[in-house]
């Protein structure tokens, strides 16, 4: 079968109801196999076949449904062209591409329009495309393309309407001073007490502004489901219909004073709703502040040598093998190979580590980043949507637009919860008009109208979604990436966690710990001389010796490599001999006495110097402890965690590191198939367990286990096997996971708490009579509200350094 996964970007989404029916409707869909729609970030995650259906019956099912898809359209400058043949070619060309909703080119005008999905494509793809078949494109009116930010668009047309429906409904609101005993010394002009006059005023905020109400509600009611746009146009329609009513009943004797008109109560409701929708949409679009700023970073322009000259182009127009210039201070626009130069790069943004990072020749360097001091040539390696900054900000998307578990719940209840609130507001009419005031239509419309309008699925809908955003958000900035909004619930929940040696708590390479040379030699000289001899050795021991060794350059005349054993050479014209101890008894070399076995027994390997046939010393050498990681398990067991470290070396030198970092549980010399086996066990054994390592030999473990962690500086098939990558190679990254998960649960509980406790407190008042309709709605309007700005804190989480 197979399969695509595509995310859609709806509009017209007005509360969680709206999301759970297009969720349902696309989910019945033949073809489809996996659909989930997300309030918070507006989004359609869907997962189809392509042999059974695609992208375009996917848009027309949501229309269908009563909402739309986003969409971009572009217009471009078409060259080439030089008969009718050609436009064809290029329309269908363009029609043919996926997330392309129509696309016209006119051979007279030499342009083109194409109107598209931006969560499938970019329209610089558009001129990719154009330039495949042939031709060349470019923007129209000199635009660059740049990428519409559909919420502000949308705030700005949601003000819009707040403003017009607040001037027309402030003079309402003024006529209700006349209806309270304390406020009635208050003037009010004789005008706006005139029914005629309020009718007018309340009539566009009711049809034209409350226009998105009824248009949602009679979808809702087409396709068997309700919204909050049912109980908003119930509530509404209902005082506003009674009091056109009271106005033409009573039209022979127009005493102003004597008719409880509703009209205030109508448009005020409205009016408070769409300012509700205002203050959401702008906390809503907060909540991806982090993925934001990480667009924000690359820069739109980069300085490319090209034809033996320095030029400046549009990132956009930057191909791999490019060879670009980096000034000081400037952003690096792709991922690329230092060529020349040297420096110090701030990778902050991506790692979450504050120190800058030295460059040099044949180090990469990533889109972002920002380079420190030096000038530096780089050749491009990874452009567009294959840079790691892409890669990360897709990740975070795509946890966003996942349920947490949690989240079910929540949904079940929004599923029932309209029905349930119109059923309250009958009983609640019924109630008020037979039995607490009898025949008093009036008394019982107030309270039935406070309880359509005060019940908030919203508030239900975003408590979970706007959490994990805004979690999963300030995690990227800490540098570390959720795959999914479920690994971010289940890592609050781990109470084990299994640490990999190599390269997560060491740094996985060797490094030279003792030089000790015997006595009657230069400490200087025999350093010197085994660089030398070393140099010729590829052996990673060989390697951390070279590099130990000072920059003097000495000839080495003749190399031999003793398999097992060590080497041979002739360096500077000195016969240099260094390996065990087995191949310096072989060679007739006497060894002094030494501290070589209490530096064996810390898990150390240790290697012996002779020159000209005589011990001269001993290099120690072993795998070092990253900084960090004493300090990340001491926090781990602060926060309740079972530390265990897993290694397939020898128990010597595991127990030795273990020893150092603070480890009391250590399994040595595991086969990488056998590293899933003990991860197993000790989930049956009851544990909660996380895994974190770096190598292809830890993927299986990563599965297996209930969360596993991928350090960024390993393999990518151990990141494509965890659930958390961390993007820098540091334990601490693991504890800021773990912390930041158990902020977010924290965070969605307290949420969906105040949500249900605001809807259980508030139906129960408003149908006692105890809250004015506008009361209420003013209360719905601003519990969503109050929910986003909690999530919103999750931004400002400091964690432990």
């Amino acid at each position: 079968m197979s399969e695509k996964k595509s995310d859609i970007a709806i509009t017209g989404m007005t509360c969680a109801a709206c999301a759970n029916r297009i969720e349902k409707g696309l989910q019945r869909m033949e073809g489809v196999t996996g659909a989930t729609v997300n309030f918070a970030t507006e989004k359609a995650s869907v997962v189809f076949n392509k042999e059974e259906t695609n992208i375009s019956a996917i848009q027309d099912k949501i229309r269908t449904l009563g909402y739309d898809v986003m969409k971009e359209e572009v217009d471009l400058n078409i060259i080439g062209m030089t008969c009718a043949a050609c436009s064809t070619r290029i329309e269908k060309g363009l029609n043919r591409m996926e997330g392309v909703q129509n696309a016209t080119v006119n051979l007279a005008l030499e342009t083109g329009r194409v109107s598209f999905d931006p969560t499938v494509l970019t329209s610089h793809d558009f001129i990719k495309k154009i330039q495949m078949l042939g031709y060349n494109a470019e923007f129209k009116n000199e635009q660059r393309g740049e990428k519409v930010d559909h919420r502000k668009v949308e705030i700005k047309k949601k003000t819009r309407l707040f403003l017009i429906s607040a001037l027309l409904s402030l003079p309402l609101l003024w006529t209700m001073v006349a209806h309270f005993t304390f406020t009635s010394w208050m003037y009010v002009p004789d005008i706006l007490m005139n029914p005629f006059v309020q009718w007018a005023l309340a009539t566009p905020v009711q049809f034209w502004i409350g226009w998105t109400f009824y248009k949602g509600a009679y979808f809702a009611l087409r396709n068997k489901s309700a919204n909050m746009d049912v109980l908003v146009a119930l509530g509404t329609s209902a005082a506003y219909f009674y009091s056109v009513y009271l106005v033409l009943t009573n039209f022979q004797h127009m005493g102003t004073h004597s008719i409880g008109l509703y009209f205030e109560t109508s448009a005020v409701l409205i009016t408070l709703i769409i300012l509700g929708k205002v203050f959401e949409a702008r906390a809503k679009g907060r909540s991806s502040d982090a993925i934001q700023k990480l667009m924000k970073l690359q820069p739109k322009m980069a300085f490319v040598e090209r034809d033996g000259t320095t030029q400046e182009i549009a990132i956009d127009d930057v191909r791999i093998g490019d060879v670009l210039m980096i000034k000081p201070g400037s952003s690096i626009p792709v991922d690329a190979e230092v060529v020349s130069g040297y420096s110090a790069v701030d990778e902050s943004m991506l790692t979450g580590e504050s120190l800058p990072v030295d460059k040099v020749p044949g180090d990469v360097v990533y889109a972002a980043t920002v380079n420190a001091n030096g000038n530096l040539r780089v050749k491009a390696q990874s452009i567009g949507k294959d840079t790691v900054l892409s890669s990360i900000i897709r990740v975070v998307e795509e946890a966003q637009g996942t349920k947490a578990p949690i989240q079910r719940l929540a949904d079940q209840i929004s599923s029932i919860f309209v029905p349930i609130v119109v059923g309250i507001a009958v009983v609640t009419f019924i109630a008020w008009y037979f039995i607490f005031s009898p025949g008093e239509f009036a008394n019982a419309l107030e309270s039935t109208i406070a309880v359509l309008v005060i019940a908030c699925p919203c508030a239900l809908g975003l408590a979970t979604p706007t959490s994990i955003m805004a979690g999963s958000g300030r995690s990227a900035e800490l540098g570390v990436l959720f795959k999914t909004a479920e690994a971010m619930e289940n890592t609050k929940h781990v109470d084990t966690i299994v640490l990999d040696k190599t390269g997560t708590i060491t740094h996985g390479r060797p490094e030279v710990t003792e030089f000790v040379v015997a006595e009657g030699f230069e400490h200087h000289r025999i350093v010197s001389l085994a660089a030398a001899a070393e140099s010729q050795s590829e052996h990673p021991v060989a390697t951390a010796i070279t590099a130990y060794g000072d920059n003097e350059k000495l000839s080495v005349e003749s190399f031999e490599a003793i398999p097992g054993h060590g080497i041979r050479a002739v360096v500077d014209g000195s016969n240099v001999l260094i390996g065990t101890r087995k191949l310096l008894k072989e060679s007739n070399v006497s060894l002094s006495e030494t501290n070589a076995s209490e530096l064996e027994s810390q898990g150390k390997t240790v290697m012996f110097i002779a020159v000209e046939g005589t011990y001269a010393g001993l290099i120690a050498v072993a795998d070092t402890v990253k900084d960090s990681s004493s300090k990340a398990i001491s926090e781990m067991k602060k926060l309740g965690l079972h530390v265990v470290m897993l290694t397939g070396d020898q128990e010597r030198t595991a127990r030795a590191i273990a020893a150092q970092v603070g480890i009391d549980e250590v399994f040595a010399g595991v086969l990488p198939t056998e590293k899933a086996d003990v991860v197993a066990k000790l989930k049956a054994d009851g544990r909660r367990v996380a895994m974190a390592g770096d190598g292809l030999n830890d993927a299986p473990a990563l599965a297996t286990a209930d969360v596993g962690m991928a350090m960024g500086t390993g393999t990518a098939v151990a990141m494509e096997a965890a659930d958390i990558t961390l993007m820098h190679g540091d334990l601490m990254r693991a504890v800021d996971a773990i912390q930041m998960s158990r902020l977010t649960v924290r965070n969605i509980k307290q949420n969906l708490f105040w949500a249900l406790a605001y809807n259980s407190v508030g139906i129960p008042i408003a149908a006692a009579g105890f809250l004015a309709p506008w009361v209420a709605g003013a209360a719905m309007a601003f519990s969503s509200v109050s929910v986003v700005l909690n999530a919103l804190r999750l931004q400002r989480a400091k964690l432990t350094k």
